[in-house]
């Protein structure tokens, strides 16, 4: 039972995030969503959004923190 606390930790912790995360999400930057490397297509009524640096750039932050957090 002593290695139950550390995942609990772990979960409220993600779930704090997740709460903020959609309780500021509206008032994220307009760029956000709109890097260079995001790609859409269109053709006809067919539409496709990836946004494939915004993905890299929270990857990466997210990454970042969690090796602060190892540390």
């Amino acid at each position: 039972m002593s290695n139950f606390g550390k995942p609990l930790i772990i979960l409220g912790l993600v779930l704090v995030v997740t709460g903020l995360f959609f309780t500021f999400a509206p008032k994220l930057p307009a760029w956000l969503g709109r890097l260079p490397g995001d790609f859409a297509f269109k053709r006809g009524n067919f539409s496709l959004y990836f946004p494939f640096a915004t993905c890299l750039l929270i990857s990466a932050i997210v990454s970042f923190i969690m090796w602060l957090l190892r540390k």
